[in-house]
Formats: C-alpha cells, sequence, structure tokens
C-alpha cells in the first residue's frame, strides 16, 4: 500500500508550519513507565507529518513540536514532545 502525505516546506523565515487533519483526536498518558499514544486515523496522519517536517534536512536540531491538553492534545493528555537530533 502506499500512501502520499503532503508536507509543508520548511521556510526558515515562516518557521515550522504544522497542518492538522481535520476532525484529528490524539491523546497521551504515561502508565507506569510506558507512554500511550492513543489517535484516531487523522490524529496519525498529522503526527506523520509532523515528524517528515521535522526530518527535512533544512530543519536544524534541538526543532520540536511540542504538544499538551492545552495544545492540540485531548483534555487529560500528557505533555508530548518531538525533537530532532
Amino acid at each position: 500500500m502506499k500512501y502520499e502525505i503532503e508536507v509543508p516546506e520548511y521556510i526558515k523565515e515562516k518557521g515550522l508550519r504544522f497542518v492538522w487533519e481535520q476532525g484529528y483526536t490524539i491523546q497521551t498518558n504515561l502508565e507506569t513507565n510506558t507512554i500511550v499514544l492513543s489517535a484516531n486515523a487523522e490524529g496519525l496522519i498529522s503526527l506523520a507529518r509532523h515528524m517528515l517536517m521535522l526530518a527535512q534536512t533544512e530543519i536544524p536540531p534541538g526543532s520540536h513540536v511540542h504538544l499538551d491538553d492545552s495544545n492540540s492534545l485531548e483534555d487529560g493528555s500528557c505533555e508530548f514532545v518531538i525533537t530532532k537530533i
């Protein structure tokens, strides 16, 4: 199966631009040293796009997307950070 995801081009002057699929749902929980990430299809596609955005060679190490229940995650979710090294 082939799945195509359009990833925004990185433009240094504009910074990182993250695009969300309409209707996405993402929840994170910490359960005894285990991070549990639960998402619907739209949420998984959105996260895949975010990771591909960070993977662009022009994006410097240390760039990241920080998600929490005040920013994109469901209520009660623990913080979740994806960082490029």
